[in-house]
């Protein structure tokens, strides 16, 4: 079973580990739906040697029928890493803005990618200043990292094994955008509103708050009582794929490293006009 101190690293004991010479790498990959670009913030200020990440143009493929955030090109994302100084079996920790979403991301993408050792700095840079550690603006140049990218260390879902999973009896899809999304009612991002016929609504705030998770045992609860299972397939979606990443990182704290991510999520499910779209608050069929 995952336990906290494999997926998440709280600031002091980040700060300590930086002090080690064996210290991680450390990824800013602050990020916003809509702007402005999380470089930006990261020339503002970041963690004393961290580099910035992407996770438009290199933790993601480019936009289009496979979703807004799809899956990397393997060599793209291999370059990267590599040029923020990733090596190969070596620590990694990410952090994004505090609201846990992009770090999460990043993390599900290097644990996808095959980088095993990645954890993410729980609640990220707010928390990490809250804690009085140190901020600064230098620019790193970290030496080229040597990790190899061997997609499929994680489990992936398409639009077929999800509407697969969505129409199971012993496993559950969880849409985990809010409500009045899910239900039809509203859609600020994509051309059309709804969701994956049968699959259960939990959206994110039931189960993460301002980028911190609950204890493991409320994790457990929340997320029985959208009806996982201890064994049961479980899949998780938003509109892109990176809400629902933070959504398999809580999995994966909760003891269900098995949880896999509909990558494109409903970006991908509404670019066939045929797949069929449900609406209103049960999952339907």
């Amino acid at each position: 079973m995952s336990g906290t101190e494999e997926l998440l690293v709280e600031p002091d004991a980040l700060a300590a580990a930086l002090d080690r010479p064996d210290a991680p790498t450390l990824l800013d990959v602050r990020w916003r739906l809509v702007g402005p670009p999380g470089r930006d913030d990261h020339r503002a200020g970041h963690l004393p040697g961290a580099v910035f990440v992407d996770l438009d143009t290199a933790l993601c493929g480019p936009p289009g029928p496979a979703g807004r955030h799809p899956l990397p090109d393997p060599a793209t994302l291999q370059a990267a890493l590599r040029a923020a100084g990733v090596r190969a079996g070596h620590p990694v920790v990410v952090y994004d803005g505090g609201d846990g979403m992009s770090a999460a991301r990043a993390w599900w993408t290097l644990r996808w990618a095959g980088h095993r050792p990645v954890r993410v700095l729980h609640g990220g840079f707010p928390a990490w200043v809250a804690a009085g550690l140190p901020v600064t603006t230098d620019d790193p140049a970290p030496a080229p990292g040597d990790v190899t990218v061997a997609p499929g260390a994680l489990p992936v879902l398409d639009a077929g094994a999800a509407a697969r999973l969505a129409a199971a009896d012993s496993g559950v899809l969880l849409d985990v955008r809010a409500a009045p999304r899910y239900r039809g009612e509203t859609e600020p991002i994509d051309p059309v509103a709804g969701h994956v016929p049968g699959a259960v609504n939990l959206p994110a705030p039931e189960y993460v708050t301002d980028g911190r998770f609950p204890p493991v045992d409320a994790l457990r609860e929340r997320f029985a009582g959208a009806g996982v299972t201890e064994t049961g397939v479980v899949g998780a979606y938003c509109g892109s794929g990176v809400t629902a990443a933070q959504a398999v990182l809580a999995l994966h704290l909760a003891g269900r490293p098995d949880a896999a991510l509909y990558v494109g999520s409903w970006s991908n499910w509404v670019a066939d006009p045929t797949r069929p779209v449900a609406t209103g608050d049960t999952p339907g069929s």
